[in-house]
């Protein structure tokens, strides 16, 4: 699959003439098969099914601009030479689903609105509702290949069911799926899927995603084909600072008739006590997950804005509070009510922590967690708790904000902001006119974006019957990219919305704060210079040697490594040499946090937090550095020398003196740890990808060759020569 402009080469050009023509044939609900003929001359296309395919369609049809087109009824008003096969032809007449994509739809003017309204008032006089089946099923495969038929689950009930929603989690547990997200065991689950269906009703596929071994897939009964639209999917990596994708979730939403539906699977963290972490994870995953829309102006849509969300997967939330001999007593009993009274997601969902507003499938069947490999026994390694893996039917109910606002001359403030802290304040816009309006966020004059980067308006457009309201959310992240130009002070947290009214006036909404500066995304060089823990030190004094390129005359000669990278990695030196999972495993936010204001404030004289949330924040950490560990200009370089280990250590040799000092310390440290890989299991090869991406990044985006060439650079730095520097700074003065 291209990823980059360099994984594509350009073979031939063919012009959109009268000598032309496209032959389309529609699978239902599956991929695009299109055949583009130019003269003598035969292309085979097979295009994802989805937005993007329907936009080059369209592209195709609007630079055709009527060149010997007959026009039909078809959505993409191209007279389609199908070819039909096995029936599967797609109808793809548009569907206008719910009521945001009929009223966020801009080329209607106020009279399309007017209907609309009328429309929609009257809705319930031509809408009914119809009931529909769907399989939803989970599988943690435990990195197994598919050994005996999937019939006895899949076929399970008399009656075929009109969808099929099969997850799987820890599909390939090798460190080539971890790393490159590439495995054979994918069409091995999808064939032993396919074979597995109902007998006795005819199933279109419909589409796959898949992150790591997480995967999802989606089948539907052919009559039902047709009725489906606008399928979109999306993955969010929960594992280490947010991206690895061992934990995490895929998503598949579509539209079935008139009805936006969302499906979720997803692999949340693992270990008894860490059920903040999976709540964590859960609400990671609702606020990251968005898929966008056919109209690339509008903002794209989150989980939640679904009228029917299924939630589905190895949720890992564990019966607590049992002794594990109880446990197997209750299960010979049957007693499932006294066994989900236990149960960590049920004591959560009643808390109203996670899940707001689902309903949980019966849990009518004993826990799932844990057999002993391949067989009916249950674990024989006397586990005292247990984990169940649910399989639930969840639906959405919708929230209401409890914060109003008035409009006008209303200004907002966000006070403390500090890094990777999500603040979120609430505006009502109420709609007290005859007539319908069109409201839009708009960018001031010169200016390529309507807000900052560090802020977001949602909804940032939209339209508004008379009488009506909407809430819009003004929300504040500080993240790796914003965050440098905030602690140097060359930008501050202040910004001016312009909301506009369609015919009407221009409304403005000022956004003000104030930013708490953080070792987090300030350079190695500011931080060797800092005497005192970041938040101590005057504003003008962070400025000024933000700006400096050597050291600052009115103080001693610069630290050898900042005093924030000592901290955290004496503490893993001293606490998780023996650690399993660590740099794998993520922590906790709210333990990082602790972390980041204890290095940002001096407060603390130890780190607080486990092993896993120190050594995030550590990673964290050099990959919010605006110039990383080895410069940008050393970054090509590094690539031409990156199989030869004396040239590259002889660049490192050339680093600037801070950067050279972190890098030596860091790779003693790493070395350090792989003398204990009997205990933390780690290796070169786990290690290698983890941090050469973050010491020596590209400017631009990699791609998988770069990467291949940068991990081979570093590696070479992991394996132990005389000359090492020795991992026993002393600590910074």
């Amino acid at each position: 699959m291209a990823i980059t402009g360099d994984d594509v080469t350009l073979d031939e050009i063919i012009p959109i003439s009268y000598d032309f023509s496209v032959f389309i044939c529609h699978y239902k609900g599956a991929d695009t098969q299109v055949r583009v003929t130019f003269f003598k001359e035969e292309l085979e296309l097979k295009l994802p099914f989805g937005s993007h395919t329907r936009l080059f369609l369209s592209e195709v049809n609007r630079a055709w601009s009527g060149k010997a087109l007959c026009y039909d009824k078809s959505y993409y008003n191209i007279k389609l030479k199908s070819e039909v096969r096995d029936d599967l032809i797609r109808n793809s007449q548009p569907i206008l689903s719910n009521k945001s994509q009929m009223l966020g739809m801009p080329q209607f003017g106020l009279r399309d609105n007017l209907i609309k309204c009328e429309l929609l008032k009257n809705e319930d006089a031509y809408t009914y509702i119809e009931n529909y089946s769907f399989f939803l099923g989970t599988y943690n495969v435990n990195g197994q290949n598919p050994k005996e038929s999937l019939s006895p689950w899949l076929a399970s009930t008399t009656t075929p069911p009109d969808f099929y929603l099969v997850a799987f989690q820890e599909l390939d547990l090798s460190k080539e799926a971890f790393l490159f997200n590439d495995t054979p065991k994918e069409p091995e689950w999808m064939l032993a899927v396919y074979k597995g269906l109902h007998p006795d009703a005819k199933y279109a596929f419909v589409k796959l995603v898949r992150l790591v071994g997480i995967m999802l897939l989606f089948y539907v009964k052919v009559e039902h084909a047709a009725h489906i639209s606008e399928v979109e999917v999306e993955s969010v990596g929960t594992g280490v600072m947010g991206r690895l994708g061992n934990k995490g979730a895929v998503a598949i939403r579509f539209q079935f008739h008139n009805s936006d539906i969302c499906v979720v699977n997803s692999h949340l963290a693992a270990h008894t006590e860490e059920f903040e972490r999976r709540n964590q994870d859960f609400k990671d995953i609702c606020r990251r997950m968005q898929f966008s829309q056919d109209d690339l102006t509008l903002p794209p849509l989150t989980i939640m804005k679904h009228n029917v969300v299924l939630w589905l997967g190895d949720l890992n939330y564990r019966i607590s509070d049992l002794e594990v001999d109880h446990v197997k007593d209750l299960i010979a009993k049957k007693d499932f009510e006294t066994l989900y009274n236990h149960d960590q997601l049920k004591r959560q969902m009643d808390e109203e922590v996670v899940f707001v507003g689902f309903t949980e499938g019966e849990i009518d069947f004993q826990p799932t967690y844990k057999y002993d490999t391949g067989s009916d026994q249950w674990d024989t390694s006397n586990y005292k708790v247990l984990n169940i893996t649910m399989e639930s039917k969840k639906k959405k109910t919708r929230q209401k904000h409890k914060n109003f606002h008035i409009l006008k001359g209303q200004g907002f403030q966000f006070q403390d902001m500090k890094f990777m802290q999500h603040q979120a304040k609430t505006v009502t816009v109420y709609n007290d006119g005859q007539v319908p309006c069109q409201f839009e966020f708009i960018p001031k004059l010169d200016e390529p974006s309507y807000c900052k980067p560090w802020l977001t308006a949602n909804p940032a457009k939209g339209f508004l019957a008379q009488g009506a309201s909407v809430d819009i959310d003004l929300e504040v992240f500080v993240n790796r990219t914003t965050a440098p130009e905030l602690n140097s002070g060359q930008q501050q947290l202040e910004d001016i919305l312009v909301l506009h009214l369609d015919r009407g006036k221009d409304y403005f909404i000022f956004v003000t704060g104030n930013y708490l500066p953080s070792c987090f995304g300030s350079s190695l060089s500011t931080l060797c210079l800092l005497k005192e823990p970041i938040q101590d030190m005057p504003l003008e004094t962070i400025r000024e040697l933000s700006t400096s390129q050597g050291s600052n005359p009115e103080t001693d000669k610069p630290q050898e490594i900042p005093k924030e990278i000592w901290m955290m990695v004496d503490h893993l030196y001293r606490n998780a040499k023996k650690q399993e999972e660590l740099f794998q495993q993520p922590g906790l936010r709210s333990e990082f946090e602790e972390i980041r204001d204890c290095l940002d404030t001096g407060s603390l004289d130890s780190l607080p937090g486990s092993n896993h949330s120190v050594s995030e924040a550590l990673l964290l950490f050099l990959d919010a550095l605006p110039e990383p560990v080895i410069p940008f200009s050393f970054y090509p370089q590094c690539l031409e020398c990156c199989s030869d280990s004396s040239q590259c250590r002889q660049i490192i040799s050339m680093l600037p003196q801070c950067h050279k000092n972190v890098f030596n310390y860091l790779t003693a440290f790493l070395q350090e740890l792989l003398k204990f890989s009997a205990h933390n299991r780690l290796d070169v090869n786990i290690l290698a990808p983890i941090f050469a991406g973050l010491l020596l990044r590209s400017p631009t985006k990699q791609d998988s060759t770069e990467k291949r060439k940068v991990k081979e650079f570093f590696q070479h730095f992991l394996v132990q020569t005389p000359s090492d520097r020795d991992i026993h700074y002393k600590s910074p003065e």
